[in-house]
């Protein structure tokens, strides 16, 4: 009987989250160890699912950087990163769009249909969904009057994004699953974006009531490596100033300020090798990570 005490109290915890974001959109960026180990993989599919049934509106932006390490090298062209970026060529660009858009995207879409979800694959290039342009990198150079711009090939940014598709599937039921290749139509140029950045404008683009970027930490630790279980934008900044927040958590903070001076509710960073951390972040009091909100 005390089991099933506890069983209801978390069902009324979960309660008036539900009602809140009825009818609301939640972008989920999906990355990590949840993108590779299977108890996980089956553990996302069913939360994307449990969201859609109860009525709110999950898109999904996954990425897939180990997965297109792997098909590189058993073409056996070696990877080249220059600050964290991946440099990619035509030939390259191939390979990703091939593992973003076919074999990842896809088996994500089957992973969620198989929970009993209805999902769709997409790509930025479909239904003019991402408008991107090709990505340049300035970089000092001691010797030069000019800084130096860097050319990392097929990398670009999202320049616009076209929310109609991801309407019309929101209302028919699917749950979008969005690969992060971009399309320039003038150019006739495909480009490999980071997927947080595509999940951040998204969410911006959807007016969106979440974005959660699922990685493989805890979310944001302080000096005294404890978990912050909630920030505001000038408590981040001040974070990212002091060093506290140093090396790859500076892009995912960045991504989730921007979402939320862009007119997201709130940004969060979970940690995805938590079985079910979607659902304890968004149902739970405590969460499993760090929200990010205005101050």
């Amino acid at each position: 009987m005390k089991h099933s005490g506890a069983r209801a109290a978390t069902l009324v915890e979960a309660l008036p989250y539900l009602q809140k974001f009825a009818d609301q959109t939640i972008v989920i960026k999906y990355g990590g160890n949840a993108m590779v180990e299977e108890e996980l993989k089956a553990s996302f599919a069913s939360d994307i699912t449990l969201l859609k049934q109860v009525g709110i509106n999950p898109v999904v932006v996954h990425g897939g950087g180990p997965q297109i390490g792997n098909h590189l090298a058993k073409i056996g062209k070696e990877a080249k990163f220059i600050d964290g970026m991946r440099v990619t060529d035509s030939e390259t660009m191939d390979v990703v769009e091939m593992v973003l858009a076919g074999l990842v995207n896809k088996e994500i879409v089957g992973n969620i249909n198989k929970a009993g979800g209805k999902a769709v694959g997409l790509s930025g290039k479909d239904g003019g969904l991402i408008c991107a342009r090709k990505m340049k990198i300035e970089k000092n150079a001691p010797e030069l009057d000019v800084p130096e711009i860097i050319d990392l090939g097929h990398v670009g940014h999202v320049e616009s994004i076209n929310t109609e598709i991801l309407s019309v599937l929101e209302n028919d039921r699917f749950v979008p699953v969005i690969a992060p290749v971009g399309y320039h139509k003038a150019e006739g140029q495909s480009y490999n974006i980071n997927a947080d950045l595509v999940a951040g404008a998204i969410a911006a683009s959807l007016g969106a009531a979440k974005l959660i970027l699922l990685t493989d930490v805890a979310g944001v630790l302080d000096k005294d490596k404890q978990l912050c279980s909630k920030l505001s934008t000038s408590e981040t900044r001040a974070l990212i100033a002091d060093g506290t927040i140093a090396g790859g958590m500076i892009p995912k903070t960045t991504c989730c300020l921007d979402a939320v001076t862009s007119g997201v509710q709130q940004a969060h960073i979970i940690d995805g090798r938590v079985p079910h951390a979607l659902l304890l972040e968004i149902f739970t009091d405590d969460g499993v990570g760090t929200v990010f909100c205005q101050d």
